[in-house]
């Protein structure tokens, strides 16, 4: 054979391995077989309607793409997030009696930031392409580059954001009364004077002095601290290659205490049970802000007494923002992490997890957890019921009016939240109860001062002072200092 003839059987035999190359599906590559399944398994932190809705698409998954492509999925819930991430991180340091790591574990990003330092989470970008990448909304996946190599190693499968919510019955009777206007609830400070009102016009219904009524409470008080100080023009936690820049600005601070610590002891705000949605059932309060995952739990009646009880109707609301500042907005919800093990479990892991996000799956799931999808095309109210009707599925009109604002917010919002740093997990948590153990410490000393002779003003004018919050705030910075030292 001439040089000619044999380079040219070389060029024909490259083309046709390329060609059969590009006639290959993914899977072939990574050996799954129909006939010789492989299997994958799941811990979340679902329960009840949430675990329902998704054993329902693991299975629908396992019956139809599972056992064409040749993947099993198994799902185990694990009791709530805090009980997963321990059990996972039990796993992964091979405490004594805790199981093998499983191949897909719902997490922050915290404890997903936590496992990639011990080597042991997949960089998904090999088995997703930009192309695929791109269909979810971008800062979901930027909240997956958990690390600075810029990994993409926190799917994301639901989200949340947060949302108000307000008794619209009880709120008609005071607007009538009072001539208050929905719109002002829409911003913090008016919410703070709307309360004042509330709280005024309550006190003024009774013969007793100083026992008015809460109007607002907030869940997650670290989301408002980290949210508003963004408002504001200041990162508290800036992220940067794993290492943390804490940036605490009295002034912001200030302000976030004004309109948090004051209306709460001054009775404007109340959190008596364990969450918000506890307190607007017993007619406690009359609005709340809260994760838009949690609309269900908002209450169709209120109950004052055993004896004592009423419906109402809800109206929902994007959450309400600092007047004129930054429209930013918290993003929230557990994503999907997937360990190291066999390409092929890798494979099917993450191929699991793209027909999870499809359009159907994922609306699917959020009907039924109150979630919202997490890709451009399906943050969409129409595109959602358009799958609802094909279904014959249906939403509550409070759930319905969460997504609704919801994806408002979403599409007219910087949606935000900080990179994982080591430290994270406690300076959340001073985050959390810092201010408003104060606020409610400081509140029972006003109550046991009044119930003593005091009057109202002058009991709250002891705590309402630049000396209660500077001896507070340098407390808190020295705190947060603390927490992220190594």
């Amino acid at each position: 054979m001439n040089r000619c003839k044999f380079a040219k059987l070389i060029i024909t035999s490259m083309i046709v391995l390329l060609l059969t190359g590009c006639s290959l599906k993914k899977e072939d590559n990574y050996k799954l077989d129909p006939e010789n399944p492989t299997s994958i398994q799941i811990w979340h932190y679902y329960n009840g309607q949430q675990k329902m809705a998704f054993d329902k698409l693991v299975k629908e998954f396992n019956d139809t793409v599972g056992a064409e492509k040749g993947i099993i999925v198994e799902a185990f819930s694990q009791g709530n997030v805090v009980d997963l991430s321990e059990k996972v991180l039990d796993s992964a340091n091979k405490k004594v009696g805790s199981e093998d790591v499983p191949n897909i574990f719902a997490a922050y990003s915290d404890t997903a930031y936590e496992m990639d330092k011990l080597g042991l989470l997949v960089d998904m970008d090999k088995y997703i392409s930009k192309e695929e990448l791109n269909e979810y909304i971008d800062e979901y996946v930027e909240e997956g580059r958990i690390n600075s190599k810029d990994e993409f190693k926190l799917f994301p499968i639901a989200k949340s954001t947060e949302i108000l919510m307000l008794n619209k019955t009880d709120w008609d009777k005071f607007a009538k009364a009072t001539n208050s206007n929905i719109n002002d609830i829409k911003t913090i400070e008016g919410l703070v004077e709307t309360s004042k009102k509330y709280y005024e016009w309550t006190d003024s219904l009774t013969k007793e002095p100083n026992d008015g009524k809460a109007f607002f409470g907030r869940d997650a008080l670290a989301n408002y601290i980290i949210i508003g100080s963004k408002q504001l023009g200041v990162e508290i936690f800036s992220v940067k290659d794993g290492k943390v820049t804490l940036n605490i600005d009295e002034k912001v601070m200030k302000k976030l205490w004004d309109n948090f610590y004051v209306p709460y002891i001054n009775g404007y705000f109340a959190s008596s049970g364990k969450f918000r949605s506890d307190d607007a059932t017993t007619g406690d309060i009359l609005a709340l802000v809260g994760s838009s995952s949690g609309a269900a739990y908002f209450p169709d009646r209120v109950m004052l007494n055993d004896n004592e009880s009423y419906n109402i109707e809800t109206s929902v609301f994007q959450a309400p923002r600092f007047k004129g500042e930054g429209k930013y907005a918290v993003q929230q919800g557990a994503g999907m992490a997937v360990t190291k093990s066999t390409k092929e479990e890798e494979y099917a892991s993450v191929e699991f997890l793209k027909w999870f996000t499809d359009k159907e799956p994922n609306i699917k799931f959020s009907i039924a957890s109150g979630y919202l999808p997490v890709k451009k095309k399906t943050n969409d109210l129409d595109v959602i019921k358009e799958v609802m009707k094909k279904d014959n599925l249906s939403l509550s009109d409070k759930v319905e009016g969460s997504i609704a604002s919801s994806i408002e917010q979403i599409n007219s919002c910087n949606l935000y939240t900080n990179k994982a740093f080591d430290g994270g997990t406690k300076a959340r948590q001073i985050l959390e109860y810092s201010m408003l153990d104060k606020a409610k410490e400081d509140s029972n000393k006003i109550n046991e001062l009044v119930k003593s002779g005091t009057s109202k003003k002058d009991a709250v004018a002891q705590f309402n002072n630049d000396k209660n919050f500077k001896t507070w705030f340098e407390s808190f910075k020295a705190e947060l200092e603390n927490a992220i030292k190594k």
